[in-house]
């Protein structure tokens, strides 16, 4: 009996990249002899509604054409089932198919992953009942991405780019509780993040050295920099190599609760709400085509 996958498409994804994408990526598909539902909603609610459906009928696994944003809508519906996620990367960022390992260029060398069939588990982070994969943002960073979605133009990373440098004029550490495991930290940083992953925004590689397997979260604190060490560092972010710099800090936990005032938390490029937030790891809740 055929497999039947489910493939859903954020047409708007990548600047309407995963929208060009869906027709080759289908046709591949279909041409491996997979029973492919096509599957497009209007909003991320009716996505979701159509993955959760599809999921319910018994489909072996539901692939996603987009970025960061439509793995996140996925993996709220697939975490803790058997039914596998498959990603073929056509958003901005696509750090979830950095640590597949999986063409980020090629949307049918992508597919092709998924016509191969195999899978491995991979482990999630929750906050309540909602998961990420990625990594939760939760100081400068966060601010900047509570700027850019403030701002209507640019597009693109370029908004980013303005919205740090906005940020950065006006930006003073900020002080932290940290609980980690039952043991509380009280600090002052410029950020704490909470990797399950090592990376987000597009290659920054924060929590540099995190497992997506270990059933551990990586706790990254940078303390207080000045705005010119802020500039100088933040090219070494793509490259994992601030793990030397003397403000930086790591903790591996399985749980840690971050509270800041006025702060509010990302994960995944999604609002997560305002701190406090409790973070737990949710070992091997992901199965993924990979």
């Amino acid at each position: 009996m055929p497999r039947e996958i489910a493939l859903l498409t954020n047409p708007a994804a990548g600047k309407g990249r995963a929208g060009r994408a869906r027709g080759p990526v289908l046709a591949r598909l279909r041409e491996a002899g997979l029973v492919v539902r096509d599957l497009v909603g209007a909003s991320a609610e009716e996505s979701e509604a159509m993955a959760a459906q599809a999921v319910a009928d018994g489909v072996d696994a539901l692939v996603v054409v987009g970025g960061d944003g439509m793995v996140h809508l996925a993996t709220q519906v697939l975490a803790g089932s058997s039914t596998a996620l498959g990603v073929v990367p056509a958003g901005t960022g696509n750090d979830v198919a950095r640590y597949l390992d999986l063409p980020r260029t090629d949307p049918v060398a992508a597919a092709d992953r998924v016509i191969a069939g195999r899978t491995r588990t991979i482990d999630l982070a929750r906050v309540g009942d909602r998961h990420f994969v990625t990594v939760l943002c939760a100081g400068f960073d966060a601010l900047v991405n509570e700027r850019a979605n403030e701002m209507s133009w640019p597009r693109g990373q370029m908004r980013y780019n303005i919205a740090t440098l906005a940020e950065l004029r006006v930006f003073e550490p900020l002080r932290y509780t940290l609980d980690l495991d039952g043991t509380s930290l009280s600090l002052e940083a410029m950020l704490v993040a909470v990797g399950n992953g090592p990376s987000y925004g597009g290659g920054l590689r924060m929590c540099e050295g995190a497992d997506l397997t270990d059933g551990l979260l990586d706790v990254v604190v940078i303390k207080p920099l000045s705005r010119a060490g802020l500039v100088r560092t933040y090219p070494k972010l793509f490259r994992g190599t601030h793990t030397t710099h003397p403000q930086y800090e790591r903790h591996r936990v399985r749980s840690v609760t971050v509270a800041s005032p006025g702060i509010t938390a990302y994960a995944d490029g999604e609002r997560f709400g305002g701190l406090p937030l409790t973070v737990t790891a949710a070992p091997g809740a992901l199965t993924v085509l990979a």
